[in-house]
């Protein structure tokens, strides 16, 4: 019996969601000193894209903010529910890395790690004080409060390797993730999110961890490039002849540094639609900065091709920091079976 993806989910992973509210301001700071803020198309200095935008400063109200984080903390609770429910045997993580693992030595569009474990390690107390402002309380949210081989499933992981390079993809194979930023060799902050916080740190489901170069360039693979690559791998965890039980996970996204509620919102109805017209017409001068995480989405997107599974967004809540829109949108969605077909 061939496995079956069974479930999926979509999530960001932004700082605001480990961070309360009170102080998304230590990141605003960053925001305002920032000469090359990425919104449609173009690069802003702060003061520029204030004056460009309406005015966001309701938004950043401390009540305003507190509701938007506390519906955040309630979705991602969501969503370890839909997990658990479907009861995966695997868990295949699409995620992109912030040069935190693959650096400018190698630098791969797609790659898939076929090991057996992956460390998932803390910071030091050097790392957490070397990070930009803001980001030092929120990165403890991607790592566990002690060294952690978390499992993974080779097997599988090796089968999507072959099946996707036989569709066209040269696709880079890690069974070693290498020492990276940190020295560690550990699963960078996409992936180890999806542990801490929607998981649970002491959650033993194996994963298949499959990196997108969605930020770097000069090779960050096509919208359209990664739903194909999707539909690949989505045929891929299909045909293997072992009756998994198989979720799918995206993680990264929405707009951001910059949110762009119009772009998200017609980006999730896409997603609701299945359009994947529209999907594979987002062009890479569109998707930059954080906004380039949405590959991820579309890589699943693809993935979910001929499941039958639903889609259902759980919630979207732009996060506003700043009166000139910076900030993180933050998007939920789950793909289920249609009541009675589990």
């Amino acid at each position: 019996m061939a496995a079956d993806i069974v479930v999926a989910v979509g999530t960001s992973h932004g700082p605001q969601l480990k961070t309360p509210p009170e102080r998304w301001g230590e990141r605003a700071v960053f925001d305002r000193r920032n000469e090359a803020l990425a919104f449609r198309r173009k690069d802003y200095a702060y003061a520029d894209l204030a004056a460009r935008r309406e005015d966001f400063g309701p938004q950043t109200e401390p009540e305003a903010q507190r509701r938007r984080y506390e519906a955040s903390q309630r979705a991602l609770d969501e969503l370890g529910g839909v997990v658990r429910a479907a009861r995966p045997d695997v868990l295949v993580i699409v995620s992109s890395d912030h040069k935190e693992i693959f650096g400018d030595d190698s630098l791969p569009p797609f790659a898939v790690y076929w090991g057996e474990t992956v460390g998932h390690v803390p910071f030091t107390q050097e790392h957490l004080d070397a990070m930009a402002p803001g980001l030092a309380a929120a990165a403890q949210g991607d790592v566990p409060d002690r060294p952690m081989e978390r499992p993974c499933h080779p097997a599988l992981a090796t089968h999507v390797i072959k099946h996707t390079m036989r569709a066209g993809f040269d696709v880079s194979a890690s069974k070693e993730l290498p020492a990276g930023r940190y020295g560690n060799h550990g699963i960078p902050h996409g992936w180890g999110f999806v542990y801490q916080r929607i998981l649970g740190q002491d959650c033993e489901i194996p994963m298949v961890p499959v990196f997108v170069n969605t930020f770097w360039e000069p090779n960050p693979p096509s919208a359209r490039r990664c739903h194909r690559f999707g539909q690949a791998l989505g045929a891929a965890i299909r045909s293997f002849p072992d009756g998994l039980r198989v979720g799918v996970v995206a993680s990264g996204g929405l707009s951001h540094f910059v949110i762009d509620e119009d772009l998200d919102r017609a980006f999730i109805g896409a997603l609701m639609d299945a359009d994947d017209e529209y999907l594979c017409r987002l062009d890479g001068e569109l998707l930059r900065s954080g906004t380039s995480e949405l590959r991820n989405w579309i890589t699943v997107a693809g993935a979910l091709e001929g499941t039958g599974l639903r889609p259902r967004l759980v919630d979207y809540q732009p996060c506003y920091r700043t009166e000139a829109g910076t900030g993180n949108a933050m998007g939920f969605m789950a793909w289920e079976p249609e009541e009675g077909t589990t």
